[in-house]
């Protein structure tokens, strides 16, 4: 059984808690008596991109499980890259995408940047899928693939109108692969299941704050943000029937 926890938008430098809030869901994760395959933390680590926020987060998001962290659009690649993975490119900052793959011996899991600078909403280029291609390609473990914006519409307006475009060479890459199971996103501040290419898309809840829905009052960021609600996670559990199952958690 693999047992996954997955993570999203904790927006360090957001708010004078959101700090708190990230270690406290990251406590909760290293106080567990049992061992997580991965850790997976799908984007938006610093509100602003400043490099205060990146030494910030560098400190809270360390575990004793493994662990990889994805870039959202609140993130910059040239700060992401120096804070949270220990890069200092001789020619000077990169520009490209933050793509990584993480091995645990049980599972493979490939983080893609679907971030684009300076802009809200996501696209992954040809150079990051021409590189899942090569992860799932060369994959004989399952693969869950990982990325900071939904693929789909949520019913969220806000959000729907910032979701990952241009879907359609990642759709056509992700059908009829069982050896992934699951889609992995953060960006909309609320927990969801739907699917996407016949698979699970599994959408991890924020931890900074939460993003109510239209029928619940909220059309716009501004009416929607609540950050009264707890930080939440969701654990994802594959079985050794290939059975995934998640479990959507708050912590206090």
């Amino acid at each position: 059984m693999i047992v996954i926890a997955h993570l999203s938008d904790v927006h360090i430098g957001a708010t004078a808690e959101s700090a708190g809030r990230c270690d406290a869901v990251m406590r909760y994760l290293d106080a567990l008596p049992g061992d997580l395959d991965a850790v997976l933390v799908t984007g938006d680590i610093a509100d602003h991109g400043l490099p205060a926020e990146y030494e910030a987060a560098a400190k809270l998001l360390t575990s004793r499980h493994p662990i990889v962290i994805g870039p959202g659009n609140h993130d910059r690649r040239p700060e992401f890259r120096r804070f949270l993975l220990g890069e200092e490119p001789a020619g000077g900052p990169a520009e490209g995408p933050v793509n990584q793959v993480l091995h645990t011996g049980r599972a493979v899991y490939a983080m893609c940047d679907s971030s684009i600078p300076g802009r809200d909403d996501g696209h992954l280029d040809d150079e990051t899928l021409d590189w899942l291609e090569g992860v799932l390609d060369g994959a004989d473990q399952p693969v869950f693939v990982a990325f900071h914006h939904p693929p789909v519409t949520l019913q969220s307006p806000p959000i729907d109108a910032i979701r990952l475009h241009e879907t359609g060479r990642l759709e056509r890459l992700l059908a009829g692969r069982a050896g992934v199971p699951a889609v992995l996103v953060g960006h909309s501040h609320m927990a969801a299941a739907t699917t996407f290419a016949g698979r699970p898309l599994l959408v991890g809840g924020g931890v900074v704050s939460t993003l109510k829905l239209p029928w619940e009052g909220a059309v716009s960021f501004a009416t929607g943000i609540s950050y009264d609600q707890p930080p939440m996670l969701a654990f994802h559990v594959l079985d050794d029937d290939g059975r995934l199952t998640t479990h959507y958690r708050v912590v206090a």
